[in-house]
């Protein structure tokens, strides 16, 4: 089966319809039989209806059932054969820059700061085509987790394994991330590269709006800022020792995470950028896509030769329609 791939498996679930045509069909044509059988005997049945014939009703009732199999099939679209394409790239590069320090833990949304962030991401991800997109996770230093790739799964697969203890070193240091973030574009020129931060906002003396200018002015890259959390109580940040839940504590109390929007809006009113305070709602990222990257100014890269399987439901679609011709013109000859 690894030479077979199929492009709609969902749509396995029609052959539910096939079943419940096939006991129709046959419960009919065993009430005709039952219905003939009053008027005449079983030696007359071929005299007098010549047109009734139990075998030559199941052949029809199997041509049918034939057809409708055949174009489950199609709605499978099964693929094999694999051919080699050249696929040309354009698009813009995107650079994630994601938070993932301690505070990123705090539950003031489901499930945290740091899954919901994930998700952003992956939605944002799930609307493009072409474009390239790096990861870059920070805390109390900055580490450039993927470089920019167009493997879009390979991308997301690793997405869903970063964690906190990715970075060694704790803390909150926004303006390393940004730095760090724009060393691993690619693009010579500066209109077609943006950066998404998704943080709570903290930040500990990185000076993030000198880094958010020097970014501008050497790649001129645009940068969005997400911020995560609640405004007003925030949330605690839990700890799992020994297998329960703790909450960081800090002179005895226990450390209360904040979002700090300002940061995060002067850093992309400094570049012209956009800040979206998602806070603890959820944020359509198809509109932040459409409306603000998708719209940027697209480059060529270049291209990428691709191996994909050869679609096949054409030729499920002719036996089906065969099948049902032939019972047709069954019908009309008898």
């Amino acid at each position: 089966m690894s030479d077979i791939e199929f492009g709609r498996f969902d749509q396995l679930h029609w052959l539910w319809l096939v079943v419940v045509v096939a006991l129709i069909a046959f419960l009919s044509v065993v009430q005709k039989r039952r219905s003939a059988l009053r008027f005449t005997s079983k030696q007359m049945l071929g005299s007098v209806l010549p047109w009734f014939s139990t075998p030559r009703q199941l052949v029809r009732i199997c041509l049918v059932l034939i057809s409708l199999v055949f174009l489950v099939l199609s709605l499978l679209d099964l693929r094999w054969g694999k051919v080699s394409r050249e696929i040309p790239q354009k698009g813009i590069e995107v650079m994630f820059v994601l938070d993932v320090s301690r505070s990123m833990l705090a539950e003031d949304v489901a499930p945290n700061r740091l899954e919901r962030a994930k998700q952003m991401i992956k939605d944002t991800v799930d609307e493009m085509a072409g474009d390239r997109i790096g990861l870059t996770v920070f805390s109390g230093e900055a580490r450039l987790r993927i470089p920019l790739t167009n493997h879009y799964d390979d991308f997301k697969q690793t997405l869903d394994e970063v964690a906190p203890e990715d970075v060694f070193r704790g803390g909150s240091r926004v303006g390393d991330a940004l730095l760090e973030a724009a060393s691993g574009f690619h693009g010579k020129t500066n209109r077609h590269k943006a950066i998404v931060l998704i943080s709570d906002g903290e930040d500990q003396s990185s000076d993030p709006m000198q880094a958010a200018r020097q970014v501008q002015q050497d790649h001129g890259a645009k940068i969005i800022t997400i911020g995560l959390g609640d405004t007003d109580e925030g949330a605690r940040i839990p700890l799992f020792e020994s297998g329960s839940k703790v909450y960081l504590e800090h002179e005895g109390r226990q450390v209360w995470s904040k979002l700090n929007g300002e940061v995060l809006q002067q850093i992309a009113t400094e570049t012209d950028g956009v800040y979206v305070p998602a806070g603890t709602k959820q944020v359509s990222m198809a509109d932040l896509y459409y409306g603000y990257l998708a719209a940027m100014e697209q480059s060529e890269f270049q291209s990428a030769r691709i191996n994909s399987f050869e679609a096949r439901y054409q030729y499920f679609c002719v036996v089906s329609l065969m099948s049902i011709i032939v019972e047709v013109l069954m019908v009309r000859r008898f």
